[in-house]
């Protein structure tokens, strides 16, 4: 595509210090308000770097400090080999969201998370999305259903939405799940008790 010449041209007029690096190899960029104006060619181009090698993702971690102990996550992350991390570095640079890491296995990957971040990512590429347009659907889903002081019951039923993740990511199988969360919240009297019927 005719802005993959632009890409390589602005590579090298990014400034290092833009990012903050740590001994991890992390790469940092600050937040901003709203992105950088995209065309449709790069959404469309983005879109189908997702698509073949990104993820997109929601998972449920425990969380302790929050109300409920639990948290939904939502990621969406791009995966490129290290040494052509600068195609990584541009998307950053696009979306001004994120961070990048450098993985021991040669890899580097770039991850958006958190839902507002996410919402605005999926909400731009979307319409170009062919293979993980139901992943994107789903994502934006549970982003619209959360809420801060979320209802137990409306929590667990966004929970067995990402329970369906495993199988659309092909991924291992998860220990932290609905049943988990629904199990938990019994226990502390946070849902009704199922009435067995005869």
């Amino acid at each position: 595509m005719a802005y993959i010449g632009e890409i390589s041209k602005n590579i090298k007029h990014i400034q290092t210090a833009s990012f903050q690096d740590n001994t991890e190899g992390r790469h940092v960029h600050k937040k901003h308000t709203h992105m950088t104006q995209i065309n449709k060619e790069q959404k469309a181009y983005i879109a189908g770097f997702l698509d073949g090698d990104g993820c997109i993702n929601a998972q449920i971690v425990r969380r302790p400090d929050y109300k409920l102990h639990f948290q939904i996550r939502v990621t969406l992350t791009f995966f490129q080999k290290t040494k052509r991390q600068w195609i990584l570095l541009q998307l950053q640079k696009y979306f001004k969201l994120g961070t990048i890491r450098k993985r021991n296995d040669g890899m580097s990957e770039y991850a958006i998370v958190g839902k507002e971040s996410v919402k605005k990512c999926l909400q731009l590429l979307y319409p170009y999305l062919r293979l993980k347009k139901v992943h994107a659907r789903r994502v934006l889903q549970i982003i619209s259903q959360l809420q801060k002081d979320q209802d137990p019951q409306a929590f667990v039923k966004l929970c067995e939405v990402v329970d369906t993740f495993q199988d659309l990511n092909d991924s291992k199988k998860r220990t932290l799940t609905s049943e988990v969360v629904r199990s938990y919240f019994l226990s502390l009297n946070l849902l009704p008790v199922p009435v067995e019927t005869i």
